[in-house]
């Protein structure tokens, strides 16, 4: 527990066998109670390499579900394990561990419900490897997606959340994309249920084994980012009524 708070982290993983044990061993198990590890029918070793760290509560997708689909699976576990504070955290040792304290702060002195580690704020993106035109493209998104949710962050594509479990308990989620738009379908829905949302620096670590999607993935994914955030202004003005936002309790 963490200032009365049970902190449960969630590793949403596909193929991460290379970087899995680097990630898990950074992670602050003084505060930390429970870790969750979906693997999303992976072709390599992760699911074992789990079971050798010692990762109590570990899920198997048989058939891959998806980006979006794996974190659903990881949401739904920690909810029924009973966390307070859910933070997702990719295995592929793109984002630091290090920083789970100070999410897990801003959230158990219930500053924020909402916690974001973002790459963009200060200038570590590109001294961190990020390639020149993903920062780019990140960039573009983000400042089209400040006007339509009429919203103030530095980015929206970060992997790296935490969330208290009021805000997973009241957005549709499950009803969101198995794909890579779920992130920003879940901050869509946020930020039309009016959760504040914090941000803090986020050192971006970019290198062979960390996973990244393709540049048609990315053009995909990119389209699928501005028609969510198309619908959500729609939504605003009440000139769509989408199943999407609204609340599950």
């Amino acid at each position: 527990m963490f200032q009365n708070k049970k902190i449960v982290v969630v590793l949403p993983a596909y193929n991460a066998e290379l970087t899995l044990e680097r990630t898990y061993a950074e992670i602050p198990h003084d505060i930390v109670d429970e870790v969750v590890l979906v693997d999303d029918a992976s072709s390599d070793q992760t699911l074992a390499l789990g079971k050798r760290l010692g990762i109590k509560h570990l899920v198997r997708h048989e058939k891959n579900k998806g980006y979006g689909g794996n974190q659903k699976t990881c949401y739904n576990k920690a909810l029924e394990l009973g966390a307070d504070i859910i933070i997702m955290l990719h295995p592929d040792y793109q984002y630091t561990p290090k920083l789970i304290p100070a999410m897990a702060t801003l959230l158990s002195s219930d500053l924020y419900p909402v916690v974001l580690g973002s790459r963009i704020l200060g200038k570590g993106a590109l001294r961190g490897g990020m390639p020149f035109h993903k920062f780019i493209f990140n960039r573009f998104l983000t400042f089209i997606e400040n006007i339509l949710l009429n919203e103030k962050l530095s980015e929206y594509h970060t992997g790296y959340r935490a969330y208290s479990r009021h805000v997973l308990e009241t957005i549709n989620y499950p009803a969101n994309s198995d794909n890579f738009v779920f992130d920003n379908q879940v901050l869509s829905q946020i930020i039309y249920h009016r959760f504040p949302i914090a941000e803090i620096t986020c050192p971006t670590k970019y290198f062979e084994e960390a996973s990244s999607i393709n540049f048609r993935n990315s053009v995909v994914y990119g389209l699928g980012v501005l028609k969510v955030s198309v619908l959500h202004r729609l939504q605003r003005w009440g000139l769509v009524n989408l199943d999407v936002y609204k609340k599950r309790k």
